[in-house]
């Protein structure tokens, strides 16, 4: 759709900052995306103005008056970006993890005493971590459901044979930053809630959000939490939606403020502002690849676009393109996850017979394509230990990403395994 639409790819990239030259080291391609996404332009603009902008909110002022309002229009286009459902809360913090912490921690104080916090082993320490800690705090037991180490997912089966009906609290993992499998949300909460509706589910969507295609209102959450750098913003700031039952549980606030409200001290108009840009980027992309006009239909169009671009480059990078071997066709290479593999977003991982990781992540560099190593370590030892693993090449495309990108990284791993 994207490839096909011509001078659809370049609008897109002119779209975004540093697309194919780094401010530090000059020209490279970006295969680093699952790490941080590339910023928008608008962003970058945005974020200098709201800097330099003295002003609170609260205050009887007019300066004042349109921050509120600029806050209130980004929660309202994050509130289509995820398509929440009516009531629930949006609110910026420190961080996604810290948010993820924040979530889990009041779910997990605030469930009735006892029972089960379940989550599984492919989740991130994010999410994982902070189950551990407040699972044990609120004296309850976590419960971790295995992942499946051939596919690098985890399944509504698994959490449907796994759920019990004294399950408080439980964590789902949307999409793996290790594997990128993509976690069927929808059904995974279904098979939570038939057997303990009250259960408060909280998603870690910090991989999944710069693929689009988040539906709150089909998965029926308490919690998700994304991270906007990895969804074309800036570092500095999570964003998080809370249902109104969670919201209705104790939780950090100041003495005699509003009611179940997240939000600790001044906050930071400028966040809020560059998630408007990320949203509006979502629906001009649709507008590009659909005859939509409805601002949240726009956005589903934008992420099957993003989708179908992303599924597109992965091929290429697995089977090859012209004379050129894919990476599932040179030798030594094994494929996280599996080759063939219909959950897989946007994210090729893969080790090499007597190549040791970093190594070529070290060549690629030199290449000037930038990629990473993910090791068994508190981030990724989950998805590698098992597996008898030390490492991994973590290969990670965007929809800005092109063909001819992954054909020069085919080219250079020709090169570097040869």
């Amino acid at each position: 759709m994207i490839a096909d639409t011509p001078g659809l790819l370049d609008a897109i990239r002119a779209r975004f900052a540093h697309v194919d030259s780094c401010p530090f080291t000059g020209p490279r391609i970006f295969f680093e995306n699952a790490g941080g996404a590339l910023t928008l332009s608008a962003v970058a603009e945005t974020s200098a103005r709201f800097a330099a902008i003295p002003d609170n909110q609260g205050r009887d002022n007019p300066a004042s008056a349109a921050l509120g309002e600029i806050i209130a229009k980004a929660k309202e286009d994050a509130r289509g970006f995820f398509n929440a459902p009516e009531g629930g809360q949006i609110f910026v913090g420190e961080s996604g993890t810290e948010l993820l912490f924040r979530l889990i921690a009041d779910a997990c104080l605030g469930a009735p005493e006892g029972g089960v916090v379940l989550g599984s082993t492919i989740e991130h320490p994010a999410s994982r971590s902070a189950a551990a800690r407040w699972s044990e705090v609120a004296g309850k037991r976590h419960v971790l459901i295995p992942h499946d180490d051939a596919t690098g997912l985890v399944t509504a089966e698994a959490y449907a044979a796994a759920v019990t009906p004294d399950v408080r609290v439980a964590t789902i993992l949307h999409t793996s930053p290790v594997t990128g499998m993509s976690m069927d949300l929808a059904a995974i909460a279904a098979a939570i809630r038939a057997v303990a509706p009250e259960a408060y589910i909280i998603v870690d969507g910090i991989q999944h959000a710069c693929h689009g295609g988040i539906d709150l209102t089909a998965a029926g959450v308490d919690g998700y939490v994304i991270s906007p750098y990895k969804v074309f913003s800036r570092h500095g700031y999570g964003l998080a939606y809370a249902s109104d039952r969670l919201s209705a549980l104790p939780h950090n606030a100041l003495m005699n403020g509003p009611k179940g409200t997240w939000e600790l001290g001044t906050r930071d108009t400028g966040a809020y502002a560059t998630f408007s840009d990320v949203v509006d980027y979502f629906e001009w992309l649709g507008g590009q690849v659909s005859d939509a006009t409805d601002p949240r239909e726009l956005i589903v169009a934008a992420g099957h676009a993003i989708h179908e671009q992303e599924a597109r480059l992965c091929q290429v990078a697995l089977h090859g393109t012209g004379n050129l071997k894919g990476l599932a066709e040179l030798p030594g290479v094994t494929i996280v996850g599996g080759i063939d593999n219909a959950a897989r977003e946007g994210l090729v991982s893969f080790y090499a017979e007597g190549h040791p990781s970093p190594e070529i992540v070290a060549a690629l560099r030199d290449e000037g394509i930038r990629v990473h190593t993910r090791k068994a370590d508190h981030y990724s030892g989950n998805v590698l230990t098992p597996l008898g693993q030390a490492d991994c090449v973590r290969v990670s495309f965007c929809h800005y990403n092109s063909e001819a990108e992954v054909a020069a990284l085919l080219s250079a791993m020709a090169r570097i395994l040869d």
